[in-house]
């Protein structure tokens, strides 16, 4: 079988073992199809290679349906760990803090956004008058102004679509920062850098789980914990984002 082989000389704490530990927690579910781990260490992981393969828009649609089970098979709290592991938690390579709430506002504004701000502004990637509008949005999110009664779900937290491949078996996801979270940020972050097909992906998985009304509103939310990651290191542009949907958020109510 051919591998890819990730390795770091100066390794993180748990950052290898946590990525096992998710695909494994999400391939439980039997959903969405995640990388096979043929091997991991401290210091490197090793995934069955996927041959690449133009995406498809039947492929999309079945990824769909395949990642509304893997949400569906939910998680214990809105920010749980994969099941077994208790370690830090990673996106990318920055640390996630390991919070858990049973409301997803409070989660998602502690837990996913804030946690970042201070970074990013240290990076000059986001303004001073900017971080305290994220942090009045993130006040009325973690309020509860955006709750409701759905559990948590088992999300990969990281589902940009680099890291959906589409392979001659269909789509296969890897390099997940798993944890119990809401459906719509996976979907949320699908869409912020234009997963192929996304539309037939929405198809396939509505009609396994349909979504809320307004979802679509909502989108901008969602994405304000991979745009603050971003805006530690990735630019300018991602603080401007953030700003911006930070805005949208607090015009909303």
């Amino acid at each position: 079988m051919e591998t890819v082989v990730k390795q770091r000389g100066a390794p993180l704490p748990g950052y290898f073992e946590v990525e096992a530990a998710g695909l494994r927690w999400l391939a439980e579910a039997q959903g969405a199809r995640c990388v096979d781990v043929i091997e991991v260490s401290a210091r490197r992981i090793a995934v069955a290679r996927v041959p690449a393969v133009t995406a498809t828009p039947d492929a999309a649609y079945a990824f769909g349906r395949g990642l509304a089970r893997t949400h569906l098979a939910g998680a214990d709290r809105f920010g749980s760990a994969p099941d077994g592991w208790d370690g830090p938690l990673y996106i990318g390579e920055r640390q996630m803090p390991r919070i858990e709430s049973d409301s997803w506002g409070e989660f998602y504004a502690f837990g996913r956004v804030l946690p970042f701000l201070d970074d990013a502004l240290a990076a000059g990637n986001l303004e001073v008058r900017e971080t305290r509008l994220v942090r009045q949005a993130c006040d009325l999110i973690a309020e509860g102004a955006f709750d409701d009664d759905d559990p948590p779900a088992r999300i990969h937290g990281d589902l940009w679509s680099g890291n959906v491949l589409f392979g001659p078996d269909g789509a296969v996801m890897i390099d997940p920062a798993a944890h119990g979270g809401h459906a719509e940020t996976d979907l949320a972050m699908l869409a912020l850098f234009g997963a192929p097909h996304l539309d037939d992906v929405l198809t396939g998985y509505e009609e396994v789980s349909p979504l809320r009304a307004g979802w679509r509103t909502r989108v901008l939310l969602h994405q304000m914990h991979p745009l603050a990651v971003h805006a530690v290191g990735h630019g300018r542009m991602y603080g401007l984002a953030l700003a911006r949907a930070a805005a949208v958020v607090l015009d909303s109510h």
